[in-house]
């Protein structure tokens, strides 16, 4: 008598849920991602083996280059408006809506209170191809609104958020010493004594055991 083989069907795997799963993330990191403006000045920071991480927020950053320019950064874009208000107060200087709203967007800047409202007026492209040939923030003896972004940031920082600022100095492998110095020397003479030198994460030496 003949054995009868049952009948085997090939299982099917609906893959619909999974597909219309993917489109839907995609569509809401589209719709959610909020892209970075570029920074005014790009720097290649020493490397060290230190992996001390840096605060995730309430960082203002003192970005020197290697041309011994100095620019000013904060993360927060009330701070920001804040230390604006003051500063230009302090110089003379009133901005616009927009420009304090453009200002506010900023990643950093490099350009004397002065000349900040000129700068702020042009789009996005305009901005980047005059980057290279700013000046930076003044940060001498007669002239310091290095010190003035500092200090005006700070105090809005504690004012808007009741939180203290981490500051940090990010500088070029190849800035001048004595720019990096100027720059500690002025914030030591307010008190501002702690601060942190950003560096790129170096490997640590390995050793094989013999």
């Amino acid at each position: 008598m003949p054995k009868v083989k049952p009948h085997r069907t090939s299982p099917s795997l609906d893959m619909t849920p999974m597909v219309d799963l993917a489109f839907l993330l995609v569509t809401f990191f589209m719709l959610t991602t909020q892209f970075r403006p570029d920074e005014a000045v790009v720097v290649d920071p020493p490397s060290s083996t230190s992996d001390l991480h840096a605060p995730d927020s309430d960082i203002l950053t003192l970005t020197i280059d290697a041309k011994k320019r100095v620019f000013f950064g904060y993360d927060k874009a009330p701070v920001l408006q804040e230390a604006l208000k003051a500063v230009g107060a302090k110089y003379g200087v009133t901005f616009t809506p927009a420009q304090t709203k453009q200002f506010s967007l900023l990643p950093n800047f490099g350009v004397p209170i002065q000349q900040l409202g000129s700068y702020l007026d042009k789009d996005t492209e305009q901005r980047k191809a005059l980057n290279p040939t700013l000046g930076g923030i003044p940060y001498d003896s007669l002239n310091n609104q290095m010190m003035d972004w500092v200090l005006e940031a700070r105090k809005a920082n504690a004012k808007l958020f009741q939180k203290p600022t981490f500051l940090v100095i990010k500088g070029d492998g190849d800035a001048d010493v004595k720019t990096v110095q100027t720059v500690i020397k002025d914030l030591q003479e307010k008190d501002i004594n702690r601060f942190n030198l950003l560096t790129s994460l170096e490997m640590k030496p390995s050793y094989i055991e013999k």
